[in-house]
């Protein structure tokens, strides 16, 4: 490993702010890695290899280079977020092959901090399905490439977890952050509502939050921080914290792996030796979460898709699409949404956090998902991750965090949800299992 691929953003960055290293030589070794492994991996629909030493260059004779957070900092962007000068293809034909005219708000903070877009992540066709794979490529799981990265954040987390950047930005309408997360042994974080700007086309109806992809904990809340437009803060001592871990499945009828109860019992356990008091406790999931979950689903790749030329659109996006326009109505109602978090509150007035395994199961093959049908996808993304999408429909704050391994040798992971506003004890818990349990950072083959 190279003598800054790989570091942490908050290694780069205190580096570069000190004029230990340069913007420019920090980026051109990472656009030496992606070259190196992204032939593989797949993480990236586009790099930017000439403009992003350009903007190094320039950064470099910033007068405020000494104060930015992510001074020299490599980034990637999911390319569903629009980022100046480049095309926003959303894993699509379909769409227009058009430069974008601004970035992203959440694009122009990272590179008001310092941070160098160093190119656009693979994501599945309009950010719709928990596995990576389309026209524009197929982003695998660095640690088994015959395993996807997930989705749809896919390629984001497997630059990650590969070190091809120290950070990325994703986002997540029904796990698209924390499934990836949770494959490729990264830390995932989707903010609870109106922490971090969104702005991002529908929006599934406000489910979807942009949020951070990183290797430590710390990275996470530098990230974070800079996404919500605040100043980054020393983590502060956490008071004791009541904690409920559940690993029944929240869509009913779906089988959760011993592996991944385990990875959440056993983490409930260090939490407990951290000092939080920690319990078994399900949440009273309701039997309707799984068709509710559905229609906003569909109902939002339905909006998605309106203005798109659909005979361009792969066989499964169309029929999701379609199956989305019976739901719109009640989903534009928001009952459902609401009702949800009516039955859920009264459990997170009783517990601060909850704990569950991120994922049933591992990830589906790398493979070319988005050639099958509909209802095969829908089968495998359910039966991989029920575990996400209640926290998309309440709109409140989870992240996914590495803990423990499989039989294979991959990343196990586990789930925190919140309340609104529990960010940073979210974060406080997630540091406290890095702590008790301390992961590898990359895939042992990148």
């Amino acid at each position: 490993m190279s003598s800054w691929a790989g570091r942490t953003a908050t290694e780069i960055a205190e580096a570069v702010r000190a004029g230990k290293v340069t913007p420019r030589e920090v980026v051109a070794e990472h656009l030496a890695r992606i070259e190196l492994l992204d032939a593989r991996v797949g993480a990236f629909r586009h790099v930017r290899a000439r403009e992003a030493l350009a903007e190094a260059e320039a950064l470099a004779a910033r007068s405020d280079l000494a104060g930015l957070p992510l001074a020299g900092v490599p980034v990637a962007v999911k390319d569903n977020l629009p980022v100046r000068g480049e095309s926003t293809r959303n894993g699509s034909a379909a769409t227009p092959d058009t430069p974008a005219a601004e970035d992203h708000p959440t694009v122009a903070r990272l590179r008001a901090a310092g941070a160098v877009v160093v190119g656009l992540t693979n994501v599945p066709e309009l950010c719709v399905f928990g596995t990576t794979d389309g026209v524009h490529g197929t982003a695998r799981n660095p640690w088994d490439t015959s395993r996807t990265a997930g989705g749809s954040s896919g390629g984001s987390a497997a630059a990650v977890a590969a070190g091809m950047v120290p950070l990325a930005l994703g986002n997540d309408g029904m796990g698209s952050l924390r499934i990836p997360a949770a494959n490729c042994g990264v830390v995932g974080f989707k903010p609870g509502e109106g922490v971090v700007p969104r702005d991002l086309g529908g929006g599934w109806f406000g489910l979807s939050e942009n949020g951070p992809l990183a290797t430590t904990v710390a990275d996470t809340r530098l990230l974070l921080a800079v996404l919500s437009g605040t100043e980054p803060q020393t983590p502060s001592a956490q008071a004791e914290l009541s904690i409920a871990v559940s690993v029944r499945s929240p869509l009913a009828g779906v089988p959760v792996l011993r592996a991944w109860r385990t990875a959440a019992q056993e983490a409930g356990k260090a939490l407990a030796g951290a000092g939080h008091r920690v319990e078994a406790a399900d949440p009273p999931y309701p039997l309707w979460l799984g068709t509710s979950a559905l229609a906003h689903w569909t109902a939002g790749t339905h909006v998605d898709a309106r203005d798109l030329d659909r005979t361009r659109l792969t066989a499964r996006t169309r029929r999701h699409a379609a199956l989305g326009g019976r739901f719109l109505a009640r989903v534009e109602r928001g009952e459902g949404r609401a009702r949800l978090r009516t039955r859920l509150e009264p459990f997170f007035a009783q517990h601060d956090l909850l704990l569950t395994p991120a994922l049933a199961r591992r990830g589906p093959a790398a493979a070319p998902w988005h050639e099958r049908g509909w209802l095969r996808n829908l089968t495998a993304n359910t039966r991989y991750s029920p575990f996400t999408p209640a926290w998309n429909l309440t709109g409140w704050p989870a992240l996914s965090v590495p803990f423990g391994v499989l039989a294979t040798g991959a990343p196990c992971a586990v789930q925190l949800v919140g309340a609104p506003g529990r960010e940073e004890q979210l974060l406080a818990a997630a540091a406290a299992l890095e702590a008790a349990r301390p992961w590898r950072r990359h895939a042992p083959a990148a």
